[in-house]
């Protein structure tokens, strides 16, 4: 507990790490040691998955355990019949996508037109497709192993800057995204190649760096342009969101260089990445007063919104005088404010600034500084108005005015 003295948490935060966090973290890199693997990363990964289903394991009475093979039998019967459901779907969405208005589909926006593929779906048959995702492989959990395709130095900082700028991957964490970049391997599409298939089963998602590609989909007979794809796009992804064969075919129209993630990695740590992010923040922000009153739904749309911003010490959040645009929480360390150069506030875990510039929109009215090293959730200008009740901030900042 020395060590712990020192830093700047909670007596809740320091049982935690002596009590829960310790015991593990030492069993783990006793392991790593004595194993010496050659990807310690994907080894831990491994370990504390095994771990935690030993664990749960563990837990269960031999009733539950009889309990639990015996429903397993049911759903994979169920998965049986939900494949073939699902097989029987397939063939409908392609017969809806063949019938697409044509006016519809030049006005689609997503990755992968149009939107009425999904939308001409049987209610049954969507079920079924989600059903066997649920139901299958999803239903046993395996330990799950990135791949690790050696890169370049160069090559990862390209390909980080394309993703940092992608909706889908911009708000991975640092973890996450090196386990990405990790992933990932690079193709080079000469002009009038076909990357995809409409039609065909897909196992990848392509991250376009440099070129333009063309997304075609056939319309009694005929092959028409509904999109065109550029620099820091992403397509292929529905085939991997929802179990599903591919809405179009996607050609480079020039040579383009590519990005190409597998089905696993995109489900382990993309698609769940943003889960395990909204529940983790979910739980923070239901104890932050100014939130306290927002329903489960406000607070999962704003941890959406949530980026992570780190400080060292002494770092300055902003100054006096800036025009506002961010409204930050602090997750941990503390925070001052200084006024004139008059220390007039401070700031602790679970304490949030900046609002006031936001509501009023006048200049910052003081200087935020890190007080040794920071965690802040930031949130943006337009996040902050469209998703916080303003009226109630106002009132509280008129209280303390």
């Amino acid at each position: 507990m020395e060590g712990l003295d020192a830093m700047k948490v909670s007596d809740e935060k320091k049982r935690y790490i002596v009590d829960l966090l310790n015991p593990t973290l030492e069993a783990l890199v006793a392991e790593c040691i004595k194993m010496t693997p050659e990807d310690p990363v994907a080894f831990m990964l491994e370990w504390l998955e095994n771990k935690r289903v030993a664990d749960e394991d563990s837990r269960l009475s031999p009733d539950e355990k009889a309990k639990l093979i015996e429903e397993n039998k049911k759903l994979e019967a169920e998965m049986k019949k939900v494949k073939s459901e699902m097989h029987e779907t397939v063939k409908m969405c392609d017969t809806g996508a063949a019938k697409d208005d044509e006016s519809e589909e030049e006005d689609d926006e997503d990755d992968e037109p149009p939107p009425d593929f999904f939308n001409e779906r049987p209610a049954g048959g969507a079920r079924a497709s989600v059903s066997a995702e649920a139901y299958g492989e999803w239903n046993t959990k395996k330990a799950f192993v990135p791949p690790v395709i050696a890169k370049t130095d160069e090559q990862k900082d390209r390909l980080k800057n394309v993703l940092v700028k992608s909706f889908l991957f911009s708000t991975l964490e640092e973890n996450d995204m090196t386990v990405v970049i990790g992933a990932m391997s690079e193709v080079i599409a000469p002009d009038g190649e076909r990357v995809i298939t409409q039609g065909e089963q897909g196992d990848f998602l392509f991250v376009i760096e440099s070129g333009k590609l063309d997304c075609i989909i056939k319309i009694e007979g005929v092959d028409k342009v509904v999109k065109t794809c550029e620099a820091g796009d992403v397509f292929g992804e529905l085939a991997l969101l929802y179990n599903c064969p591919r809405a179009a075919t996607v050609q480079a129209k020039d040579s383009c260089v590519l990005w190409k993630l597998d089905r696993d990695t995109f489900n382990n740590i993309v698609k769940e990445g943003a889960e395990k992010k909204r529940q983790r923040y979910d739980n923070f922000l239901a104890k932050v007063p100014l939130l306290s009153n927002m329903d489960a739904y406000e607070r999962s749309q704003l941890a959406d919104a949530i980026k992570i911003e780190q400080f060292a010490d002494a770092a300055v959040i902003f100054k006096q005088g800036d025009v506002g645009s961010t409204f930050y929480i602090i997750e941990d360390g503390a925070a001052v404010a200084t006024k004139n150069g008059t220390q007039v506030m401070s700031y602790n875990a679970g304490d949030y600034f900046g609002e006031l510039a936001l509501i009023r929109n006048q200049p910052r009215a003081a200087t935020i500084t890190a007080k040794g090293a920071a965690k802040l959730l930031s949130i943006d200008s337009r996040s902050f108005k469209r998703l916080l009740n303003v009226n109630d901030l106002l009132e509280r900042a008129n209280a303390y005015s």
